[in-house]
């Protein structure tokens, strides 16, 4: 039987068997309407609030300040078109990064045609945003800083906390995505000075399509979905208990492990990013080094094309992503590669491997010498390469 490691969990992960074991009453048995006044009703209740305790203790938030969600996504789109529509006429500008997710950019440029302004910070060549560029960008009506945590593609953490301290001392409002750092690396939102924060369960072992937003006290924000008054009437639709049961499950259990996976990825990633590097003429690592997650690699190589080794590996049994995806007829570079200033051909030889709580050493070991043949490979039928 062929080896299958996975290696794409910024992609998504696996629900965790806790997770799991935590949910699969709330299908079935224990399948009441929260909002119901039976006993039914009441058993479903409790467990959205526990699990509402669960998220708010992973951020270090009262429970009250969580919003439920189906994911990332929607959390984004909350938090940006919630803030800008109704805080209006206090002012129409956005600041935001060139690295942001399709979640944050897609929104601002809808906002873009409801009449306000965006401001796209650059960033250096490691993917950081420089906070004195962020504050020189502020201006009287400046009402909303988003600004993610740390990058999906390449794995940088922001100075979110150093943006943060600006923000407050300009009174303006400060979301940032975590939806690659919330159970993975230490999220607090007073340390981080955020007034709102976008997370999304399956990023860490929960299940898909549930994910909450964290408003902040006395944040005042519009409802972009209409209905029954669910969620502080922030969020109407009857709450998937099954999920948010698997999310708060999921925060849980990050909170235990969290410091040990760190280092133990942190480890895996290092050994793998070495072996390569040193195997591989003309190859580099994309984002920071010392901002950076611990389970992320994205690795770039000349005379050799993304999806061609990403395909390769997966024949060999290793998943991983790369930094081009593919639009209808044409092959488009990463918006963030392009960000940092690699040049066309630079931004295709891309791969991202970012690891989790399944893969060993030997994992590593083994997709670092596919990573080195596939390169081989690829350069020696590449008249670039030769």
């Amino acid at each position: 039987m062929m080896t299958r490691i996975y290696m794409d969990h910024s992609a998504t992960s696996p629900v965790a068997p806790e997770v799991l074991e935590a949910m699969l009453p709330y299908f079935s048995q224990k399948f009441g309407n929260a909002s119901s006044l039976h006993s039914f009703g009441l058993e479903a209740k409790e467990a959205l609030e526990e699990a509402r305790e669960k998220v708010a203790n992973l951020l270090g938030a009262d429970p009250e300040e969580i919003i439920f969600t189906s994911g990332g996504t929607e959390s984004d789109n909350l938090a940006l078109k919630g803030i800008a529509r109704l805080h209006r006429q206090k002012g129409k500008h956005i600041i935001t990064s060139s690295i942001e997710h399709p979640a944050i950019l897609e929104v601002c440029r809808i906002l873009e045609k409801e009449g306000f302004e965006v401001t796209y910070l650059p960033v250096g060549s490691e993917g950081l945003v420089d906070p004195a560029a962020l504050e020189a960008a502020i201006r009287p009506d400046t009402t909303l800083i988003s600004i993610m945590h740390a990058n999906n593609e390449i794995g940088t953490i922001q100075p979110v906390e150093e943006i943060g301290k600006i923000a407050a001392e300009k009174d303006i409002f400060l979301h940032t995505d975590a939806v690659q750092t919330a159970g993975k690396i230490p999220v607090d939102v007073d340390r981080l000075g955020v007034d709102l924060l976008s997370l999304s369960g399956h990023k860490f072992y929960g299940p898909k399509g549930v994910g909450a937003l964290f408003i902040r006290k006395g944040t005042k924000i519009e409802s972009i979905v209409q209905g029954g008054g669910h969620e502080r009437s922030l969020r109407s639709g009857t709450e998937n208990i099954p999920g948010i049961v698997g999310l708060g499950r999921a925060a849980e259990l990050a909170g235990q492990e969290m410091p040990q996976e760190m280092e133990r990825l942190t480890g895996l990633r290092d050994r793998l990013a070495g072996y390569v590097l040193d195997q591989v003429p003309e190859s580099w690592i994309n984002g920071s080094m010392t901002h950076r997650l611990p389970f992320n690699l994205n690795f770039g190589f000349k005379y050799v094309e993304g999806e061609s080794m990403l395909l390769y590996l997966d024949a060999k049994g290793v998943a991983v992503s790369t930094g081009s995806a593919c639009s209808s007829h044409k092959l488009e570079a990463s918006h963030v590669l392009r960000a940092l200033g690699l040049a066309p051909q630079d931004c295709h030889g891309s791969l991202r491997i970012t690891m989790g709580r399944s893969n060993t050493s030997e994992d590593a070991d083994y997709a670092g010498r596919c990573i080195v043949e596939a390169v081989q490979r690829f350069r020696g039928i590449s008249a670039l390469g030769r």
